[in-house]
């Protein structure tokens, strides 16, 4: 559910595009981001720190996309989220000495040190690419395939990460006593 929850802006980005263009659904996405986060405060009083960057990153790019009636600053708006997430994850590990990934998921497994390390380096490479591939996308092809792409390609490629992920730490993962 969490999962579909975060997608929501996206969902609702995709499904206004199909019927309003790019404008409206730039609109539809910051509302969106903005009632996702009123949700969270109103269910949790509490907002995840990446919730905050995404609406911020969403209201300026996509702020700038309606100012200017230029959909470029929208199409810039993954990439530089992706980047962020890039970047959060080897500042945090190169410079405070602290792995993101593992804070984030050593409660639900146990893995030797030198591969956190791997794996912190792989999520950062994976959102580098994908910054990259978006702009590709982005302005290499339609609009139209952008915003396919920015829903199903993103979110197939992500799964597709987190699959091989999984299977590569399977190896790790203990078995509970029957």
């Amino acid at each position: 559910m969490k999962f579909l929850f975060d997608l929501f802006p996206i969902i609702l980005f995709f499904v206004a595009y199909k019927f309003s263009g790019i404008f409206a659904a730039t609109a539809v996405a910051i509302v969106a981001t903005v009632g996702q986060i009123a949700w969270v405060w109103f269910r949790h009083r509490k907002v995840d720190t990446m919730l905050w960057v995404s609406l911020a990153i969403v209201t300026v790019f996509g702020g700038a996309t309606l100012i200017f009636q230029n959909p470029t600053f929208i199409k810039w708006k993954p990439t530089v989220l992706y980047w962020f997430f890039a970047g959060a994850l080897l500042f945090s590990a190169m410079v405070l000495r602290k792995n993101l990934i593992r804070t984030l998921m050593e409660a639900q497994l146990k893995l030797p040190d030198p591969l956190w390390g791997r794996l912190n380096l792989a999520w950062a490479a994976f959102f580098v690419g994908m910054g990259v591939l978006n702009l590709f996308v982005a302005y290499t092809y339609s609009e139209d395939t952008w915003v396919n792409f920015k829903l199903f390609g993103g979110m197939g490629l992500m799964l597709v990460f987190v699959v091989a992920q999984g299977m590569m730490l399977s190896r790790y993962l203990e078995e509970e006593p029957k």
